[in-house]
């Protein structure tokens, strides 16, 4: 088992610069603590997440830790331009020596993906399509593709990531397909189900992922929880259950 920090970056109250140095100087505690892995979400116009670029909040804390590995959960891949990403994952994952982890989605909220343009409705079909152009520009050589919300002919991958053929792919899970998808890929993934939940997720990824000719036994599946830190157990549960009024004890 390992630990690692999924990070919504929410807003706290601190001004803008304060706030992205007390979370870089938390993220070098979790390398010295010898936690595996920090996540990052990526939200846009909400102050559920202020981290709306994870490659320039992730490029810092690549130069502030040695051991942690490091990554989104998820870029949103309907919002970005595919030729840019693709650069900015190799650059990162040489910045990093090796430490990113590539968490991909399509998005959660409709009306952050409205903002830039992007139909809901379509967010699975451009997310499928972005995916497919990212994974071929990682591979190098010259990059060409022809679909139906992209279109590349000839272009030059001058940069490669240093992990091959790319660096792990994560994304979250909270539906049997959504486990069988990620099985067959082979993609590492997060759930924020129940155990209970969680554990037919996982059995659904194993199945999908034998199924596939995958080795269902590297794959990192793992469960989120949050968690409270105060001063007291008193205070922690006071703010849970102001926070989570449906789930406390």
């Amino acid at each position: 088992m390992e630990f690692g920090v999924f990070d919504h970056l929410d807003r706290s109250g601190l001004s803008l610069g304060e706030f992205y140095a007390q979370r870089l100087a938390l993220a070098e505690r979790y390398d010295r603590g010898g936690f595996f892995c920090y996540h990052i979400a990526e939200h846009h116009f909400t102050p559920l997440g202020l981290a709306s670029s994870p490659s320039t909040f992730l490029s810092a804390l690549a130069q502030r830790t040695q051991r942690l590995h490091f990554g989104p959960l998820v870029y949103t891949l309907p919002l970005h331009s595919p030729l840019n990403l693709i650069e900015e994952i190799c650059m990162l994952d040489h910045m990093s020596d090796g430490r990113l982890e590539m968490g991909v989605g399509k998005g959660i909220s409709p009306i952050e993906t409205a903002y830039f343009g992007v139909n809901a409705e379509r967010r699975h079909e451009v997310f499928a399509e972005a995916l497919q152009v990212v994974l071929r520009g990682l591979s190098g050589g010259r990059l060409n593709f022809e679909g139906e919300f992209y279109h590349f002919k000839d272009v030059p991958m001058e940069l490669e990531p240093l992990q091959k053929p790319h660096p792990p792919i994560w994304t979250g899970v909270a539906t049997l397909p959504g486990a069988e998808q990620a099985g067959k890929a082979g993609y590492h993934f997060v759930s924020l189900s129940t155990v209970e939940e969680t554990k037919k997720l996982t059995d659904a990824y194993r199945a999908a992922a034998r199924a596939s000719g995958k080795d269902e036994n590297k794959a990192r599946m793992g469960l989120g929880r949050f968690i409270i830190v105060a001063p007291t157990d008193e205070e922690a549960l006071a703010i849970a259950r102001r926070t989570y009024p449906k789930w406390h004890a």
